[in-house]
């Protein structure tokens, strides 16, 4: 099974006008959806605190990750808090993490017109997320209170299908413990972006609430490994209230809800390279110019830094995902947060091209604001919106959050073969779950976007073992092995 080798030359295309450095050949060729409204394959047959199925598949496009041949993971976030029913807890629900396998059947659209694939997703499996080990819940001590004239009455955050050796994490922000934000027996956890290991059998998971990078193993969903990061990226003080947790660590740290949003491995499988979505306190901040950018040794756990300028045009940018082309180039998705899902219409949408070579090591800057050293520079490989637009797709259509990235397999496009890059959007559960007052934001899926380009600079990652699909919730009540869970998506806050 191939995995592209991108890097096309760059030239003059179609789009020059609206993409002045498009790359060769790039081509939307497909694209599909999944409803949210659909229950995935968990099997947990029980409401969240908020009343939303448990089981609900909801928003499913945070990460993405190619698995080989037609196979993908697809991640939620922390589940759904759209709806406004508990303020002490930003609304969040002991939704349990999880991640999907999903087919994306890929077929040469035979009708005459259209795009010339249909891409054709269904969900396959659901793995929910655990330690064997005992983690942080909240009490629940946090009171009662109403809400629209709605009373509420905050429980433990505990999920209820936890066991003696099962302790599941959760999207509930009052689940954590004393000390810093990079306690790993803290049982929430925000879900970022995903990615494989090369005997196929692990997968590396991101989070915001740490931030942290956990490895999970594929098949039962049981985390087996901890990646300690840098201690500046933690804070100390922490709140189940996010304005209340950004004002209480305004000098160090990540931002809440804006802390390890992206994942890349290497196409050799022994580097993880892990992006902060802003800056960090330190750094400036939300709405700050250099993110950073950690590249974790995934042998040995060491860490290194580099400096990001995420400036476009002037303005500075969050960073919602990264890709690995190589060892050392990668792809970072940029975006505003306009579009479908915000009732406006999109603005930037850009991929864009960044080189390791070159950048200085920054572990030891404490301010990138007055120190930045070498920071990576970055070119535009796609204008997102301006291939959507061509394809006849209006801004207002673009979905707003559009997070996920990955390869895919090698494709024939008029008899010539061609690499593809998929993209996903993060939905925040909207269109499974309508929040409070409705919006027409409420009426739209997770969507999928295909590419197809050409190149031979890129280096495939070769993911060598198959892995068993992890069986159904429900079978696991009843005395098999393994089980897997999945289901709905959080609306994030802004920039989330």
């Amino acid at each position: 099974m191939l995995r592209p080798r991108l890097l096309p030359t760059l030239i003059a295309t179609a789009f020059a006008c609206a993409a002045p450095q498009a790359f060769a050949a790039l081509e939307l060729i497909a694209t599909g959806s999944l409803s949210g409204a659909a229950l995935d394959k968990s099997g947990l047959g029980y409401q969240l605190e908020n009343g939303t199925a448990a089981n609900l598949l909801g928003g499913m496009g945070s990460g993405l990750a190619w698995a080989g041949g037609n196979t993908f993971l697809a991640l939620p976030d922390r589940g759904p808090n759209a709806l406004a029913f508990n303020p002490l807890i930003d609304d969040t629900t002991s939704y349990i993490p999880r991640f999907h396998t999903v087919a994306m059947e890929l077929k040469a659209n035979s009708s005459g017109s259209g795009l010339p694939f249909v891409l054709t997703p269904s969900l396959q499996s659901t793995t929910l997320l655990y330690s064997n080990t005992a983690l942080n819940y909240g009490s629940g001590a946090l009171g009662t209170g109403s809400v629209a004239g709605n009373s509420y009455t905050l429980g433990s955050g505990a999920p209820v299908v936890n066991s003696a050796n099962k302790f599941y994490f959760s999207g509930r922000s009052d689940n954590f413990g004393s000390g810093s934000s990079s306690n790993a027996l803290n049982a929430r956890l925000d879900p970022e972006a995903i990615r494989v290991s090369n005997d196929g059998k692990s997968v590396f998971i991101s989070d915001e609430y740490g931030p942290y990078v956990y490895q999970f193993d594929r098949a039962s969903g049981q985390r087996t490994r901890v990646f300690e990061l840098p201690a500046s990226f933690a804070i100390n003080n922490l709140s189940a209230q996010g304005a209340v947790e950004i004002a209480s660590n305004a000098s160090s740290g990540r931002i809440t809800n804006k802390g390890m949003e992206g994942l890349a491995i290497t196409p050799d499988g022994k580097t993880l390279v892990g992006f902060m979505q802003s800056p960090l306190a330190q750094d400036g901040g939300d709405g700050g110019r250099y993110n950073r950018i950690v590249k974790i040794d995934i042998a040995s756990g060491a860490t290194s830094q580099y400096a990001y300028d995420n400036q476009i045009g002037g303005k500075n940018f969050n960073s919602s995902e990264i890709l690995a082309l190589n060892e050392h180039q990668f792809l970072v998705l940029e975006r505003d947060g306009k579009g479908l899902g915000a009732d406006n219409n999109a603005a930037t949408k850009q991929l864009r091209l960044v080189d390791l070579n070159g950048a200085t090591e920054v572990s030891g800057i404490a301010d990138l604001r007055k120190q930045s050293g070498v920071a990576l520079k970055t070119s535009q490989f796609l204008d997102i919106r301006a291939m959507l637009n061509a394809a006849g797709i209006s801004d207002a259509n673009i979905p707003s959050k559009l997070e996920g990235i990955s390869f895919g397999a090698d494709v024939m496009v008029n008899g010539v073969l061609k690499h593809t890059l998929y993209l996903a959007n993060d939905n925040d559960f909207l269109g499974a779950v309508t929040p409070a007052g409705g919006s027409t934001a409420s009426q739209y899926n997770n969507q999928f976007y295909v590419f197809s380009y050409d190149g031979n600079d890129f280096v495939p990652q070769a993911i060598t073992a198959s892995v068993p699909e992890p069986t159904s919730y429900a079978l696991m009540l009843a005395g098999l092995a393994f089980f897997a869970g999945l289901g709905a998506r959080a609306r994030k806050q802004p920039g989330r």
